[in-house]
């Protein structure tokens, strides 16, 4: 069949999309189509293809959208707020449990480990059941491990088991949470809003020190009442305003060219119309979502672990998560003890430095920098995108990350003037922020059609790596001082990430090959 386009530029004012009008015309010249095709701010084709239908979660209007991304970023806050919101009360936990300090650091890696296994147990309910009941579900079980903590004579043992719990509930926010992100958004935006999402991590790490800093100035009881209060909050924001986002977009996509075929746009297959999607599926559905592949729910752990096998993945995530990520836990456990002659509140004041320079990098040169970067360098590059194109921003990250790391040590050996421990915190968490987005855009890009795989992949890694580092730092700065390790840390961040981003952008598009993760059982509605 011939094919010609006439093609009509114009905006929709409530998409804020340009439209063009495609006419599809056969042998004859008779149209026997007349469909729109939107398109993103360069011109190019929406990914992924949007349906007509208004329950499809990209056709929604930008407060839905924005509601659910709200949800999933407090979420994904509060995934390691629980985690750092107990460090200003390290003291207090040593004299509770008659431990050492690095016996109370532990209890910072226990939760790491629950937030790594998390994923491989809900990632695979999360396509099974949808992404609403997973995250109910998690929210409850980190709520009452929370109020666990908060128990008086809890033993050391005890309170580690609660810590475990608290991080396995919270784990769907990673995994689940980027997959409702994926889910409300569009290829073009998708560096931006993982940008928020990074930013959520972050700031939980960060805030939980700096706010606990002051709760701990009543006891390290009420440390735990609030982050129970707070996961009490998100458990009503996720009942009232999150609904269902995983969408049969495969199924829907080839009713509607099926019904184009047929020259009638109008018509769908009575198996579509049948199937409950979304907003239709009500209020707390424990059902298997129709229209969707099901996998098994040891799927996820195999699927993660068959990542191996995908260099680019592999590569690009050990390198930002060893040699520049699990530093910050240097930074968030050993800060107390540095500072031990401050006051708690000054101790939790001296976060601010990590916030700003994480707000800042956000804001000014983040996620809509690395949006930007992309659609400037596309442009060069005769419209195609790549994801080596996210990269770019990783190499000033690491050097930022890599000062940070540096005059920090030295601010504490010298005993420099506080300013300076700060300068030197704005400049980590600047190039925390900024390098973690660049990653996760790049991972995601890669193979988006497999966020859930990916991201699993990324957390259980980063999160082991979180859980490990706790173990040893202490020992290394006491035998070593902070100058040196420090020092360590910042020259193993810049000669290890850099030259690793260099390779992977010459021989990522050559490495880089299509995902087949094996197939999961196909489940009809």
């Amino acid at each position: 069949m011939s094919e010609k386009a006439a093609k009509q530029l114009h905006l929709d004012p409530e998409k804020g999309e340009p439209l063009a009008l495609v006419r599809t015309l056969d042998p004859s010249g008779s149209i026997i189509n007349i469909g729109t095709l939107r398109l993103d701010p360069t011109g190019s084709a929406l990914i992924p293809p949007p349906t007509s239908d208004p329950l499809d979660p990209l056709n929604w209007s930008q407060s839905q959208k924005y509601t659910c991304i709200s949800i999933v970023c407090f979420f994904y806050f509060l995934f390691t707020y629980l985690a750092t919101a107990p460090i200003p009360s390290f003291a207090l936990l040593q004299e509770q449990f008659d431990a050492t300090y690095t016996q109370v650091n532990w209890t910072f890696a226990i939760p790491s480990l629950g937030l790594a296994l998390g994923p491989l147990f809900c990632s695979a309910l999360a396509d099974i059941y949808g992404r609403r009941i997973v995250i109910i579900g998690g929210t409850c079980i980190a709520f009452v491990a929370s109020g666990c903590t908060s128990i008086h004579g809890i033993s050391l043992h005890g309170y580690m088991v609660a810590r475990f719990f608290q991080g396995f509930g919270a784990s769907p926010a990673a995994t689940v949470g980027l997959s409702i992100i994926n889910d409300v958004s569009f290829e073009h935006e998708r560096g931006f809003r993982i940008g928020l999402w990074v930013m959520a991590i972050d700031l939980g790490a960060l805030f939980g020190g700096f706010i606990g800093a002051f709760i701990a100035t009543i006891d390290q009881y009420w440390i735990a009442y609030h982050v129970t209060i707070l996961f009490a909050a998100l458990f009503a924001a996720e009942c009232l305003f999150l609904p269902e986002t995983l969408f049969p977009r495969a199924l829907v996509l080839a009713s509607e060219e099926g019904a184009l075929g047929n020259h009638n746009q109008e018509a769908r297959p009575l198996e579509t119309l049948k199937i409950k999607r979304t907003k239709e599926l009500g209020y707390l559905s424990v059902r298997k979502i129709p229209g969707v592949i099901h996998p098994k729910p040891w799927d996820t752990t195999i699927r993660a672990t068959k990542i191996f096998a995908y260099p680019t993945v592999v590569i690009s995530t050990f390198s930002f998560v060893f040699f520049q990520y699990w530093w910050i836990c240097s930074l968030l456990t050993m800060e107390p003890a540095a500072y031990a002659t401050y006051k708690l509140q000054v101790q939790g004041l001296f976060f601010l430095g990590l916030i700003l320079g994480t707000v800042i990098a956000e804001v000014f040169f983040s996620g809509r920098l690395s949006d930007w970067l992309v659609m400037f360098l596309a442009k060069r590059n005769n419209g195609q995108r790549t994801p080596e194109m996210r990269l770019w921003l990783g190499y000033p990250a690491a050097v930022l990350s890599s000062l940070g790391l540096l005059i920090w040590g030295l601010s504490i050996d010298k005993e420099w003037h506080w300013i300076t421990g700060q300068i030197a915190f704005f400049l980590y968490g600047a190039g925390i922020q900024i390098g973690n987005t660049a990653l996760s855009s790049y991972i995601v890009d890669s193979y988006y059609e497999h966020t859930m795989d990916i991201i699993t992949f990324y957390t259980v890694i980063i999160n082991l790596s979180c859980f490990a580092e706790p173990w040893f730092i202490n020992t290394w700065v006491v035998s070593s001082g902070y100058t040196w390790s420090f020092a360590v840390q910042a020259i193993i961040c810049t000669f290890g990430v850099i030259p690793t981003y260099v390779i992977l952008q010459k021989f990522g598009p050559k490495w880089r090959k299509p995902m087949t993760l094996g197939k999961a059982e196909t489940r009809t509605p």
